[in-house]
């Protein structure tokens, strides 16, 4: 009877999973909270936790970043990004993805990669590169990023998740690891991805459109994409990554935290919660933006989508989990203790279905870690797997990316799997989980 029970419940979980994929946004939410609210009124078992820490980091996270949008932050960034990407241009499908990459960690948004989408299109066909390898791989490098940022809706469920006993896996643990395996897995990728597709003169796609006059021939050159900076956004992007920064030097030295009520160094999530509202009204102070264009910001919205997708999700698994965390233990924790890459597997597709890494992390990580694997381990693969949510050609970012390559290059494909964004982001993922493992081994 238990059994049939806990497969009723299943089915539950992954019915409000599937339910909310189909409706996307907040819906994400709204289902998980009605799977906790069917786990309790009708199967009886005790209601789990939501995750309130998370939570709080991401709104005050969302809202410095947010206050540094409307003050013209990330446009600054933007501009310094693409003078990094225009002096290389050779090397495109490498700086491109590494540029993305750097710039959505200090961001803590893939936000940030849209408005660099068309200099990354302009400065690649000038010099007749074919587009879409730096913009496939621009796109999936983003995803990876959220899972070495300090100031990530990701990071923060992660934070809140292994920097417990019996774990007491820091901010600082997490990135020694996810970093150096992202970047190495954007370096292999990049030579894989610098193969992929017909060059310019060889491809009779975009030749016929250079002859009909759709589009000009390649010409070499600098830039002409315009883009806009201030000096209130300048200092507004400065203020905010200064906050990130300190955010690392707390995570590496627990010398200098203020010391809790019991005399031992403060936690991380309060401190990050602190710095960001003291980020915040530093810009608010300085760059002076209009903090009533704050709640309309595109990185206010997709951060409180976020915030209500994870809040359901992750209170409907805690749910769950804890109400079977024995079975749980027993069973899937032989399973990946056997082969580890299910645990990597399982959080790839999560990021497949609901193309949230915090989504996936709050779902899949509880289960990696009451199964026992060691946190190290976890945390190499946890990151390559955030290259999932490009698998399906259904992200803003991809379906940019294919809008801004006039060329024609970069498609969204007809048959799911044969878009620009499919082989990028399977090689991203088996590259960073392979050199994650591996690093997390070593450190972890």
């Amino acid at each position: 009877m238990d059994s049939v029970k806990i497969v009723l419940e299943l089915i539950v979980v992954l019915g409000a999973i599937v339910m909310g994929t189909r409706s996307s946004g907040v819906a994400l939410g709204l289902w998980g909270g009605a799977g906790v609210a069917v786990l309790v009124f009708v199967f009886g078992e005790d209601v789990g936790s939501p995750p309130v820490d998370a939570l709080l980091i991401i709104l005050s996270v969302v809202l410095a970043s947010s206050m540094m949008q409307v003050a013209g932050g990330i446009d600054w960034m933007v501009t310094i990004a693409a003078d990094l990407i225009a002096k290389r241009p050779k090397q495109i499908t490498l700086i491109a993805p590494l540029v993305s990459f750097l710039f959505s960690v200090g961001a803590g948004t893939s936000n940030i990669l849209y408005p660099l989408l068309p200099v990354i299109y302009d400065a690649s066909y000038r010099n007749g590169i074919r587009p879409s390898r730096p913009l496939s791989l621009s796109v999936v490098a983003t995803g990876v990023a959220l899972a070495c940022s300090p100031v990530s809706a990701a990071m923060a469920a992660m934070v809140t998740l292994t920097d417990v006993a019996p774990y007491n896996f820091e901010l600082i643990d997490i990135i020694m690891i996810t970093l150096p395996a992202a970047v190495i897995g954007i370096i292999l990728s990049s030579i894989v991805v610098n193969r992929l597709g017909k060059d310019i003169e060889d491809d009779p796609e975009i030749q016929a459109r250079i002859a009909s006059g759709a589009i000009a021939a390649p010409s070499g050159g600098m830039s002409t994409v315009e883009l806009k900076s201030s000096t209130a956004g300048r200092n507004a992007a400065l203020i905010f990554l200064l906050g990130v920064a300190a955010i690392v030097v707390f995570g590496l030295f627990k010398g200098i935290r203020p010391e809790a009520a019991d005399g031992s160094p403060m936690g991380m999530t309060p401190i990050i919660e602190m710095i960001m509202f003291l980020v915040g009204t530093l810009i608010l102070l300085v760059s002076r933006p209009n903090v009533a264009d704050v709640p309309t910001s595109s990185v206010f919205k997709a951060g409180m989508v976020s915030a209500i997708a994870l809040f359901g999700l992750a209170w409907l698994t805690d749910t769950f989990i804890s109400a079977h965390l024995e079975l749980i233990t027993s069973t899937v924790g032989d399973w990946v203790n056997a082969w580890p890459w299910i645990f990597a597997l399982g959080v790839f597709l999560v990021c497949v279905l609901t193309t949230s890494q915090s989504t996936a992390t709050r779902t899949i990580v509880p289960i990696g870690l009451a199964a026992g694997l060691a946190p190290g381990l976890l945390t190499g693969m946890w990151a390559g797997a955030f290259a999932g949510i490009y698998l399906l050609p259904t992200n803003g970012s991809q379906i940019a990316a294919a809008n801004f390559d006039e060329s024609g290059s970069t498609k969204l494909g007809t048959k799911l799997v044969d878009h620009s964004f499919f082989v990028p982001t399977l090689v991203l993922a088996v590259t960073t989980i392979t050199a994650g493992s591996l690093i997390g081994l070593l450190l972890g």
